[in-house]
């Protein structure tokens, strides 16, 4: 029973621990819906103006592929960037604090007497 209760406590500490972590990264903005392609439309030999219109909305759905990709690439950089940042910052807290626990243990080192022999 003294196990079974151990268990239990360690469960509810493991997950307080987990629900009080911050995510890692903030939700991604939602990915705009695909644009519809442009209906086909049979070619006159005398409207050729009417035709290239839609290749232009073609090309502009295409165009707007090349600008979402070129935004989610910079969003990737930026995202990696802060990665970067905050691993960095906590590295340096890390370090100034192992600093100080050893400057804290000089310290005490020198505070002790010096007993004398004889």
């Amino acid at each position: 029973m003294n196990k079974v209760l151990a268990t239990l406590i360690a469960g509810f500490f493991s997950v307080g621990a987990f629900a009080q972590t911050t995510p890692a990264a903030t939700a991604a903005k939602p990915v705009a819906p695909a644009v519809a392609a442009a209906p086909a439309v049979a070619a006159k030999p005398a409207g050729a103006a009417v035709a290239a219109a839609p290749v232009a909305a073609v090309k502009n759905a295409a165009d707007t592929k090349s600008e979402k990709t070129a935004e989610a690439k910079k969003m990737k950089a930026e995202k990696a960037a802060a990665a970067k940042a905050a691993r960095a910052e906590k590295a340096a807290a890390a370090k100034a604090t192992r600093a100080e626990k050893m400057a804290a243990k000089k310290a005490k080192a020198t505070d002790k007497p010096v007993a004398k022999k004889g």
